[in-house]
C-alpha cells in the first residue's frame, strides 16, 4: 500500500484525502436516522430523503464533470467543490428544522457528485498507463474504505455526541485540509473551453428521475405515478443520448462505447459496487436485528472488512499488470459468491460468520472495481478519459442505488413469512446472482493485461 502511495504525486494525494473525507459523508446518515426521526418527529420515509436526495443530486452532477474539467482551472474547480460542501454542511449544523438538513445534504451531494469523477479523471490523466493499476488501487482503497468507514465514524460520534456534531466533524476536518493544501493544487488538466449546453444539462434530469424512481420503491411502491415518472425520465434520457450523438462537441461523449473493452469493464464496476454497498446495508442489519449489537458495536464489527479492503486494493492494482483483468475478476467474483453464500447461512450461524462474509464481499470488490475502471479508461484515448470516467461513476451510482432498493424489497417481502434473520439470509442468497453475472461477463474481457 505504501509503495502505491509513493507512486502518486503530492497533488494526487491531496485529492485523495479530500475525496476520502467527503466520501465518508455518503454513508454516515443511516446511523443517525433514529435520532433525527425522534428530534424532528419525522417518519422513516421522510428521513430517507437525506440519502435519496444526496444520491439524486450526486448523480445529476456527475455527467457535468467533463465540462467542468475542460472549462474551469483545476484550482478554482476544486476549491469551489469544497466550498459548496462546506456551505451545505454548515447549513445542516445551524438549521432549526429538518428541511434545512435536507438542503444541506443536497449541497453536499452536488459537491461529491462533482468531485468523484473529477479526481479520478485527474489521477488517470496524470499517471502513465503502465502505472495506472497501482494508482487506481489506492483510489479504490479510498472509495471503498470510506463507504465502509462511514457507519463506524457516525456510530462513534453519535454514541457520545449529537447529530450536529456529526456534521461538525466533517466541516472541521475538511476546512483544515483545504487550508493546508492550497500550495499543492496544480492545474494539471489542459483546458479545452467549449460552450455550456444548457439543454443537455436540463435533460440530465432524466438520470435523476430514474434514480429517484428506483429509490422510492420500498416506501411508495410501484403505482401509476411511479410509471409516469419512470417513462418521462427514460424519454428525456433518450433525447439526451440522441442529442449527444449529433453535437459536434458533445456534453458527454458517448463514443467511449465504440472502444472494445470499455462496456464490459463499465458493467463490472457497477456489479462490484453493488456487492460493496449491499454489504454495508446487510451487515449492520444482521448485527443489530439478529445478534442485537448496539449501533457502535455494529459499526466496529465492520472494521475488519474495511481493513481487508484497504489492504487488497493496492495489491489488486499491481496484480492487474501481472495477471490481467480477466483473472482478477474471476478471483473477485468467486470471493463474492462465497461471501453471499455464507450470509445465506447467517440466520442459523453466529456473527463470526458475518465477519468473514463481509471481508469476502469487500475483498472481492477490491479485485474488480478499480481494476475494471483502470482497464476501461486504458481502452480510451486521453481526450475521452474524463467522459469515460463520468459515465462510469454515474452508472455505477444507479446500479448501486438499484441494489439497495432490491435488497430492501426482498427483505420486506421475505420477512412477511419468516423471521428477520431468515429474511436477511434469503436476500443474501438471491444476491449471489450478482457476482455470478460478473463471472459470466469476464468471458467478454480481452486476455491482454
Amino acid at each position: 500500500m505504501f509503495k502505491s502511495l509513493r507512486q502518486l504525486t503530492l497533488f494526487s494525494l491531496v485529492l485523495l484525502f479530500i475525496a476520502f473525507v467527503m466520501s465518508i459523508s455518503q454513508s454516515t446518515m443511516t446511523t443517525a436516522y433514529p435520532i433525527l426521526m425522534h428530534s424532528f418527529n419525522v417518519s422513516a420515509s421522510t428521513v430517507q430523503w437525506l440519502t435519496t436526495g444526496f444520491m439524486v443530486t450526486m448523480t445529476l452532477v456527475m455527467p457535468l464533470s467533463p465540462w467542468l474539467l475542460d472549462n474551469i482551472p483545476l484550482r478554482y474547480l476544486l476549491n469551489g467543490i469544497v466550498i459548496v460542501f462546506l456551505i451545505g454542511t454548515a447549513w445542516a449544523i445551524v438549521t432549526p428544522n429538518f428541511t434545512g438538513i435536507i438542503i444541506g445534504r443536497l449541497l453536499e451531494g452536488i459537491a461529491v457528485g462533482a468531485l468523484f469523477p473529477t479526481f479520478q479523471s485527474v489521477i488517470l490523466e496524470s499517471t502513465p498507463k503502465d502505472r495506472r493499476g497501482p494508482s487506481m488501487g489506492v483510489v479504490g482503497l479510498v472509495m471503498g474504505s470510506a463507504l465502509a468507514v462511514g457507519p463506524i465514524v457516525s456510530g462513534i460520534i453519535l454514541q457520545w455526541g449529537s447529530w450536529r456534531q456529526l456534521f461538525g466533524f466533517f466541516f472541521i476536518v475538511l476546512i483544515v485540509l483545504v487550508l493546508l493544501i492550497q500550495k499543492q493544487i496544480k492545474n494539471v488538466h489542459t483546458l479545452k473551453p467549449y460552450r455550456f449546453d444548457w439543454l443537455s444539462a436540463v435533460m440530465l434530469l432524466g438520470f435523476g428521475g430514474i434514480l429517484y424512481s428506483i429509490s422510492v420503491i420500498p416506501t411508495q411502491g410501484i403505482n401509476a405515478q411511479w410509471w409516469l415518472m419512470m417513462v418521462i425520465s427514460t424519454i428525456i434520457l433518450g433525447i439526451f443520448v440522441a442529442r449527444q450523438l449529433k453535437l459536434t462537441t458533445p456534453f458527454l461523449n458517448l463514443s467511449v462505447f465504440h472502444y472494445h473493452g470499455y462496456l464490459p469493464a463499465m458493467i463490472l464496476t457497477g456489479l462490484s459496487y453493488s456487492g460493496l454497498i449491499t454489504a454495508t446495508v446487510l451487515m449492520p442489519l444482521f448485527y443489530q436485528k439478529v445478534f442485537h449489537f448496539n449501533p457502535l458495536a455494529s459499526g466496529l464489527l465492520m472494521v475488519p472488512a474495511a481493513i481487508f479492503l484497504s489492504l487488497l486494493n493496492p495489491k489488486a492494482g499491481y496484480l492487474l499488470q501481472k495477471i490481467g483483468l480477466k483473472r482478477l475478476v474471476r478471483i473477485g467474483t468467486s470471493m463474492m459468491v462465497l461471501g453471499y453464500g455464507l450470509l445465506a447461512l447467517m440466520g442459523q450461524a453466529n456473527f463470526w460468520v458475518g465477519l468473514v462474509a463481509a471481508m469476502l464481499l469487500e475483498g472481492g470488490n477490491a479485485f474488480i472495481m478499480m481494476p475494471a475502471v483502470t482497464a476501461a479508461n486504458n481502452a480510451l484515448p486521453e481526450d475521452l478519459v474524463a467522459h469515460g470516467t463520468a459515465i462510469l461513476t454515474t452508472l455505477r451510482q444507479v446500479i448501486g442505488a438499484g441494489s439497495v432498493v432490491v435488497a430492501s424489497i426482498l427483505i420486506t417481502s421475505f420477512n412477511q413469512n419468516v423471521s428477520y434473520g431468515t429474511a436477511l439470509s434469503q436476500t443474501s442468497a438471491w444476491f449471489i446472482f450478482v457476482p455470478v453475472l460478473g463471472l459470466l461477463l469476464s468471458t467478454q474481457i480481452k486476455t491482454e493485461k
